[in-house]
């Protein structure tokens, strides 16, 4: 008997008709961990779409075939009409789920959602509620979570025949309901908060294993599985075949063990060498990238867990992507370097567990600049993947060279499926696409998104994110876009992206050459960012609370500071818009007992406020006035010597006032630190 994860971690469906499925919102929950499901080939009718607020000014107009506004960017607050005094967000036919929710800012305005033609409200919650996990379901860290300022929800919300979503005032800015709508004759459930143990029992041991297990295959260990174990030596400039499996199966995991020290500069070398996967005996390669980027992450060694792949300081790598043949799978390891590559290799296969008639082919293919748009109003949007067939988009890893600084990622995502000639998904900024908010240079890990490099966004930044239960399923063809604001030949920003997705058995993508070793290595190089030594930098903080309708977010420095030299780690935390009498307080952690000196570094401008330090609920020094025409930061601030426990300290910055010049009461919070004292 093949051994299940926690009883719920592969897809069921009970069929009730011929082409009808139906499904339990247990069977809704385990699709958040079934990768063998994405290589289902997607039936017609079945379709990924988002309702966000992306700014409404940007069209097309089928009558001359033009788009209009096209980088419109006043993204906050768009919605499709008002309604009896609210916003309505979304309209959909059913049967569908929503499977993801995000924002940037969720305020206290109420968003509800009606199902099925319910007069009341199914969810009836401040927007905030989505997110701040105390209202259920919506309580589970790893499917509820912020990073880096965005605000994420990925409890599935099921419905049969229809969903509307409305908004009230003051709900915050910024939203994204990404969901799928499914054949007609599909058998959904209505979603319901109050759960039933059996589905609270699902997600629960979803959120465990997506908290605790990341880094195992979340199918465990298959029936009939076997491993081909190699150590190898790529030599420079050869091709060598790493294994090949005869007859029907899938490649269920792919790990990798690399010596740091003896692959020599990883931020070159990981691009030097190409991985090549070829499926049942075709010309032409489904999957060609550089060994790295196949992992989630470029340039270099970047440590970082994702449900479908990561990697590990130490230079120990997975990818668990379903790979199903019918005949054949041949993997190869180029080295287009001058040195060799020393690395282990497991690759594990697996009998199938449904007819490979079923079963898409997966590609992953790595490119910079393919396929430009030329036509005249698209110049701004920049193709991630571009084909033609049938099959399923599942994810990006996208790298980035921004030599100048700025911020690069204020382009949105647009999805055009099977032709479509407006996109069914329209975002609201790159950074909201991979799940954070705010220019955030903070990384983060989660199993659906990730931030791995971040350079204070000036130079490298990698990022992630995989749709696993939010695939893309297309017909006919698919075209991911992501606007480019980054362009001219003033700006040398640069974009390489590495496409993960399914097609239809015999078809084939349009990546049938791979980037030169030049292209793929000489266009970026890795920066060091300046920090102060032993210091607490705000932006990576724990913040134990904040004042109700103020958001605290990471900004960049670089700006100000093209050297580095004023702002620890070139980033502080902005807290805007607090009022008199608003606190934000932090986690201060205090290695073992002892007297401290207690210093803060802080930001100076025209718009900031006057502030009271307090520590675990004692004022410490003076008020702090951090009104200045410019923006400069105050210096390294003593507040005095303090005796502290070992354990978690909490300091709590108060906003008392402001100058007569301020224009608000901003506060800017640099870092913290304490050094022994006597």
């Amino acid at each position: 008997m093949r051994r299940f994860l926690i009883g719920i971690l592969l897809l069921a469906a009970t069929t009730v008709s011929a082409g009808a499925a139906a499904y339990t919102y247990v069977d809704l929950v385990k699709k958040l961990t079934d990768l063998e499901g994405l290589a289902v080939l997607p039936p017609i009718g079945e379709k990924c779409q988002q309702a966000s607020s992306y700014d409404r000014a940007s069209k097309y107009d089928p009558q001359t075939d033009k788009y209009t506004e096209w980088g419109a960017n006043n993204d906050c607050c768009g919605f499709i009409r008002e309604e009896n005094g609210k916003q309505v967000w979304a309209e959909i036919e059913g049967p569908g789920v929503i499977w993801r929710i995000w924002s940037a800012w969720a305020d206290m305005g109420r968003v509800q959602i009606y199902l099925d033609g319910a007069s009341e409200p199914t969810i009836d919650l401040p927007f905030i509620g989505y997110f701040d996990r105390n209202n259920e379901p919506f309580i589970y860290p790893s499917l509820v979570h912020n990073a880096s300022g965005g605000q994420n929800c990925y409890v599935p919300i099921p419905f049969q025949k229809s969903c509307k979503i409305v908004a009230e005032p003051n709900w915050g800015q910024y939203y994204h309901f990404t969901y799928t709508t499914y054949p007609k004759d599909t058998k959904l459930p209505t979603f319901t908060r109050s759960l039933s143990t059996e589905e609270k029992t699902a997600l629960a041991a979803v959120d465990k294993f997506l908290s605790t297990k990341l880094g195992t295959d979340p199918a465990g260990k298959r029936e009939g599985e076997k491993t081909i174990a190699k150590r190898i030596s790529v030599p420079a400039g050869r091709r060598i075949t790493a294994a090949k499996i005869e007859g029907s199966g899938a490649i269920t995991a792919i790990r990798v063990k690399l010596n740091p020290k003896a692959i020599g500069d990883a931020s070159k070398t990981l691009r030097e060498v190409i991985l090549q996967i070829s499926w049942d005996g075709e010309k032409e390669p489904s999957v060609r990238t550089p060994l790295g980027d196949f992992f989630g992450t470029a340039p270099g060694i970047n440590e970082h867990k994702s449900l479908t792949c990561g990697m590990s300081k130490n230079g120990e790598c997975y990818s668990f992507w379903y790979m199903p043949f019918s005949k054949s799978a041949v993997v190869e390891l180029i080295n287009d370097g001058k040195k060799d590559f020393p690395l282990e290799i497991n690759i594990t296969h697996a009998p199938l567990t449904k007819q490979v008639s079923e079963l898409g082919r997966f590609h992953c293919k790595w490119h910079r600049d393919a396929f430009l748009h030329t036509e005249p109003g698209r110049e701004i949007d920049w193709p991630m993947l571009k084909t033609d067939g049938r099959g399923r988009y599942c994810g990006v890893m996208l790298s980035v060279w921004n030599p100048q600084g700025g911020w690069w990622g204020e382009g949105d995502e647009k999805f055009f499926v099977d032709g479509e000639k407006f996109p069914s998904t329209f975002g609201t900024g790159s950074e909201d696409y991979f799940g954070y908010a705010w220019c955030s240079p903070a990384l983060f890990q989660n199993a659906f998104h990730n931030q791995t490099i971040s350079e204070g966004n000036k130079g490298c930044v990698s990022v992630n994110r995989w749709h696993i239960t939010d695939n893309i399923p297309f017909q006919k063809s698919i075209e991911c876009d992501i606007e480019k604001y980054a362009v001219g030949v003033d700006n040398p920003c640069k974009y390489a992206a590495t496409a993960f997705f399914y097609l239809a058995p015999g078809q084939t993508d349009p990546y049938s050459t791979t980037p030169s070793v030049e292209e793929r290595t000489s266009y970026y190089k890795l920066r060091t960012i300046k920090r102060v030594p032993n210091a607490i930098e705000a932006e990576t903080a724990k913040v134990l609370s904040a004042a109700q309708g103020t958001t605290p977010a990471v900004q960049q420095m670089y700006e100000w500071d093209a050297e580095g030299n004023l702002w620890s780690g070139e980033a502080q935390i902005w807290w805007a818009w607090p009022k008199l009498g608003d606190k934000l307080s932090f986690a201060l952690p205090v290695k073992k007992n002892g007297k401290y000196e207690l210093k803060v570094q802080m930001t100076k401008a025209g718009d900031y406020g006057i502030v009271q330090i307090w520590l675990d609920d004692k004022k410490i020094g003076s008020p702090i006035d951090l009104y200045n025409p410019g923006v400069v930061p105050t210096g390294e601030i003593s507040l005095g010597k303090v005796n502290l426990s070992a354990g978690q300290h909490k300091i709590t910055f108060e906003v008392v006032g402001k100058n007569e010049a301020s224009a608000a009461y901003v506060i800017g919070i640099d870092y913290i630190k304490l050094e022994a004292a006597k």
